[in-house]
């Protein structure tokens, strides 16, 4: 705290005979300090109060200022608090990770790691005016209903369409207009045939019924497996696949089995055998740039993925975390679009593509299985923030939304394409062999026999922030890795990041 001269003085006087008299003894009048330090009485008063505040003196009312009394030493040992490492057992798998994904880089390092968007590419501006007008509604502070505004839900909903979202009208709701001209109804049936073959539904793959907003894609998948799986069942991922699942499915008691994956995404002949081999009857996987592969299901593959589910008698969870993170081309419609019988469990966030405080996700099943899940999520915290609801469906609906994609799209491209030049120039060893047309992050392969958390732990001290690619399988790696997400720092800043990356590799990787 600042003081004037006269005021410092005041105070050191004061705390000088607070310390070495005991408690109750009576300091000297405002009058005499006063006089005693040249101070006006407002200085003295500001200064006494300080001490107060300090807990060194007390003032009574019309008897003056007076040592206050200390707290009483004790003897007393301090808390044991190791019997709790007995009752909470052993650490579950992935914390940890979690914990350093989301951890913030430090001040003067280049963060290429990280699952979110840089603070510049957020459209915070759009997203702060429609929170507040959403705010200033009354109506957005009461409850709603527990599986989320049905405008939102439609949004969604429409969103899971083969043709990348109906085109909505003013009275959109279960009736749209669809991208070719043609009118779907709920009641239409089967209208397309999509490009790779396989059904798709005429009201947009699900339906705004079929819906349910959770706060954030972390807690939708929390939800998910919690409501399709008991503990001590068998989770079939990708290899490798998104350190949160891994995490949330051990934290729920699942056997986590991992199945092989390359640049067209899972492979199914594989997929058909973990299901017969495991009677698991869950699949958890990514299939548009995948995290932290960036890998697309190829078209031939997609409908032998769902014909192993089907033959299973399995559900998918499709994380469709990175359908607005196009760069390159369009980006395939989801699984849940070609999914009439309701094998695909769809999970959205706008998180990734927005900003973290945009806690609003989606899941979507149809029949049995929808109701469970919305049942699960009424369970774990009733509904989502009225406001914050609000607010994204305005922003979402509004011309904000499409201009905020295509400027993210040109942004996400020239970062990438600036730390490909930078590894090109400095660690081409590192290159990625196929190059993701979506997503945050590239796949970096290091040299066999490097520790992939040993590089990372050496890079960290250099300055730049990157991730160890051993945490993302669910079994034992088949080579090193490194995760480097280039959403996280400016393009000017990749030349320099990798420039650092290069100085504690090993020779073999320059």
């Amino acid at each position: 705290m600042f003081y004037s001269n006269a005021a410092a003085r005041v105070v050191q006087e004061l705390r000088a005979l607070a310390t070495a008299a005991p408690p109750g003894t009576r300091l000297p009048s405002v009058r005499e300090l006063t006089d005693r330090h040249q101070a006006s009485p407002v200085t003295v008063a500001a200064a006494i109060r300080q001490l107060v505040v300090d807990g060194l003196v007390e003032t009574r009312s019309g008897r003056g200022t007076f040592v206050a009394a200390r707290p009483e030493a004790t003897s007393a040992p301090p808390p044991d608090l190791s019997w709790q490492t007995v009752a909470l057992g052993p650490r579950r798998f992935g914390e940890e990770e979690m914990q350093a994904l989301l951890a913030l880089p430090p001040s003067g390092a280049i963060p290429l790691s990280g699952g979110y968007l840089d603070p510049d590419l957020q459209p915070a501006d759009a997203l702060g005016a429609a929170l507040a007008r959403a705010a200033r509604q009354p109506a957005s502070w009461q409850r709603g209903p527990v599986e989320g505004r049905e405008d939102l839900r439609a949004w969604f909903a429409r969103e899971t369409r083969a043709d990348g979202g109906i085109r909505a009208t003013a009275d959109s709701g279960p009736r749209a207009i669809a991208d070719d001209g043609l009118r779907a109804t709920a009641d239409s049936g089967p209208r397309a045939i999509a490009d790779d073959g396989l059904r798709t539904i005429a009201d947009g793959g699900l339906r705004p019924e079929d819906m349910v907003i959770c706060p954030g894609g972390q807690a939708a998948l929390s939800s998910a497996l919690r409501a399709l799986t008991e503990p001590g069942d068998t989770l079939l991922v990708e290899s490798p696949t998104y350190l949160g699942a891994l995490a949330t499915a051990h934290a729920a008691g699942l056997r986590v089995v991992p199945v092989p994956a390359d640049r067209d995404g899972v492979l199914p002949d594989q997929l058909a055998a973990a299901f017969a081999r495991t009677g698991a009857r869950l699949f958890y996987c990514q299939p548009l740039y995948a995290n932290p592969t960036g890998a697309t299901l190829a078209a031939a593959r997609r409908p032998a993925v769902l014909a192993a589910l089907r033959d299973a008698g399995a559900f998918l969870i499709e994380d469709d975390y990175a359908r607005d993170l196009t760069i390159d081309g369009d980006a395939p419609h989801p699984l849940a679009a070609t999914d009439p019988d309701g094998h695909v469990i769809y999970l959205r966030s706008l998180t990734k593509s927005a900003a973290p405080g945009l806690r609003v996700a989606a899941l979507g099943a149809r029949g049995p299985a929808g109701a469970r899940l919305r049942a699960a999520r009424l369970l774990d915290d009733f509904f989502v923030s009225g406001p914050l609801q609000q607010a994204t469906v305005e922003f979402v609906t509004s011309p904000a939304w499409p201009r905020h994609r295509r400027r993210l799209a040109t942004e996400l491209r020239t970062r990438r394409n600036a730390l490909l030049a930078a590894l090109h120039r400095h660690l081409p060893a590192l290159v990625p062999p196929a190059i993701p047309s979506g997503g945050l992050h590239l796949w970096a392969p290091l040299p066999d026999g490097t520790d992939d958390v040993a590089v990372a732990t050496a890079a960290a001290a250099a300055g730049v922030v990157v991730f160890p690619g051993r945490p993302w399988h669910a079994a034992e790696p088949p080579a090193p890795y490194l995760r480097l997400t280039y959403a996280a720092a400016p393009p000017a800043a990749m030349d320099e990041a990798v420039r650092r990356l290069s100085t504690v590799l090993p020779p073999t990787s320059l």
